[in-house]
């Protein structure tokens, strides 16, 4: 019974960022946190079209709740071409000092990897070995977030990043700026309004409707990297744009 508090709080939080849930998923939830003890306010897990997944947050506080001893990250060199942005690494979990390692391995290239994060291959590849060596070494069955390629986009945009100027969508299909933004605040659980404020500085702008296409694109890469590789930084970034009082809500 020590999980009910801390499942109860998961499934309030989780309607109020997802909005009603199927019973499955509420059924899962339930599980992941009994087991595993994720947190929904910490960041931990996601819920994207129909299913949830850890995050590498999650994965870490997994880590770290368990005295996790090292974890030991290199490249498999005979599969990368920086050129290509093709890249592949081999990651160990040592669970103790005694352990002999349970072994997880990414890769990551142009073709897999989501727009936001275009560029970002060798670290988007880097995470997802992690991932996988701690998914195996903790028993964690559900996939990690940075492990998919991309996220679909649904829902309503939110109602600060609605103030993008208007962006058609690419010749190539990929969704229009203002969506692929509203995603990665969705993701990662941002506050939409200090994000709206990180960006307008980001683009030189004093109001980001004047910032060009160009300039939103790159801030939208910037953020999908910072809220990947150091999602702790990136909040104290944005609280840094919070009125007094306010600070912590992102």
């Amino acid at each position: 019974m020590k999980h009910l508090p801390v499942t109860r709080s998961n499934l309030r939080l989780a309607r109020n960022i997802w909005g009603r849930l199927p019973r499955p998923a509420i059924t899962a939830l339930k599980e992941i946190t009994e087991k595993h003890d994720l947190s929904v306010s910490s960041g931990d897990l996601c819920f994207l079209d129909g299913h949830w997944y850890v995050t590498h947050t999650g994965l870490l506080h997994v880590a770290q709740r368990n005295r996790c001893s090292g974890i030991h990250v290199q490249p498999v060199r005979q599969f990368c071409n920086p050129a290509a942005g093709r890249w592949a690494f081999r990651a160990a979990v040592y669970k103790s000092h005694n352990c002999k390692g349970f072994v997880g391995y990414g890769d990551a290239d142009p073709s897999n990897v989501s727009a936001l994060v275009r560029g970002a291959e060798m670290r988007v590849a880097e995470t997802r070995a992690v991932n996988r060596a701690l998914r195996k070494a903790y028993g964690i069955g559900i996939c990690s977030v940075e492990e998919i390629g991309s996220l679909p986009v649904r829902g309503q945009p939110e109602q600060n990043v609605r103030k993008l100027p208007p962006q058609p969508a690419n010749g190539n299909g990929q969704p229009k700026l203002r969506d692929q933004l509203c995603v990665l605040i969705r993701q990662h659980r941002l506050d939409s309004s200090l994000v709206k404020q990180y960006a307008a500085e980001f683009c030189g702008a004093k109001d980001l409707r004047q910032a060009s296409r160009e300039q939103i694109q790159s801030f939208i890469t910037h953020l999908a990297e910072s809220a990947t590789n150091d999602r702790d930084g990136l909040l104290c970034k944005l609280n840094g744009y919070a009125s007094p009082g306010t600070a912590g809500a992102a």
